[in-house]
């Protein structure tokens, strides 16, 4: 199947083929800020716009994943009012949890900077592949701004609340080495691969039954914010509804076990040593 284009979001370059949507933030001038065009197109795509997908490889055009909020925008549209901010904030909060709690799996290319909101969206994502080029930076302190996506949550779950402290005091950026070591990112490639790397991955991740990726997705975070009881009682939940959702996971089974048995006959007889 050729890649198709899908021309309904300006802001987004989508092409999906196979199976995979590949979904690019296309503000490359802009360093692909998030304005709330931006925001409005891909929570659109995401829940309406990738009917053929069963995975999404989120990237940015141009040189730079995503610098975070558009703060010309902001300052052009800055009101007293706190409840424009509120909703400006949830709105955020709506699209990002759309990415993370959704049906697809989605896996982010990112390079150059991944900067405030830029880092907030790639936290949201489900694996994570870094280019050589990349840096993290939340400079909200410097800024007289917090974080308003959900990144106060998603990052100390993975860096640490200590750290994501720390960056927003300081306004100090990671390398790539230093973010995959902090688990910012799953994988580390050098510049101009991350692209290939992304979508090796999601066929990988495309070849898992869809009610699997499902749980996966909406399953995993959830349980791990659970007490270890009401988790085990979630996970038997997931376990049996998915099991039980008509995707062959008993076949599937058989296989894996099948081919374990297929290797076990193929492999060479060790020799035997005299006594």
């Amino acid at each position: 199947m050729s890649a198709a284009s899908t021309p309904a979001f300006s802001l987004l370059d989508v092409q999906i083929e196979d199976g995979i949507a590949r979904v690019g933030l296309n503000r490359p001038d802009k360093r692909n800020a998030i304005n709330d065009e931006l925001l409005a197109q891909l929570g659109d795509c995401m829940a309406n716009g990738l009917p053929e997908a069963r995975v999404v490889v989120l990237h940015g055009l141009g040189a730079h994943f995503c610098a975070g909020l558009d703060l010309h925008e902001l300052m052009a549209k800055r009101s007293p009012d706190v409840l424009v901010g509120m909703r400006r904030s949830r709105q955020w909060h709506k699209v990002f949890d759309a990415i993370q709690f959704g049906e697809l799996p989605v896996v982010s290319v990112l390079k150059g900077g991944v900067i405030g909101g830029g880092l907030e969206l790639a936290s949201a994502t489900h694996v994570r592949v870094s280019e050589a080029s990349t840096f993290y930076q939340l400079p909200e302190g410097q800024r007289g701004i917090f974080l308003g996506g959900g990144g106060s949550v998603r990052i100390p779950r993975i860096i640490g609340p200590g750290r994501v402290l720390e960056m927003m005091l300081t306004g100090r950026s990671l390398s790539s080495q230093e973010g995959q070591q902090l688990g910012l990112s799953h994988y580390l490639v050098p510049d101009g691969q991350g692209l290939d790397q992304a979508m090796a991955l999601a066929r990988t991740i495309a070849g898992n039954a869809p009610a699997t990726n499902y749980a996966i997705v909406n399953g995993i975070s959830r349980i791990g914010d659970m007490a270890m009881s009401e988790g085990f009682f979630a996970e038997t939940m997931v376990t049996v509804m998915t099991k039980a959702a008509g995707i062959g996971a008993a076949q599937r089974i058989q296989e894996f076990f099948d081919g374990r048995r297929q290797q076990r006959e193929q492999a060479p007889t060790p020799p035997t040593t005299a006594s």
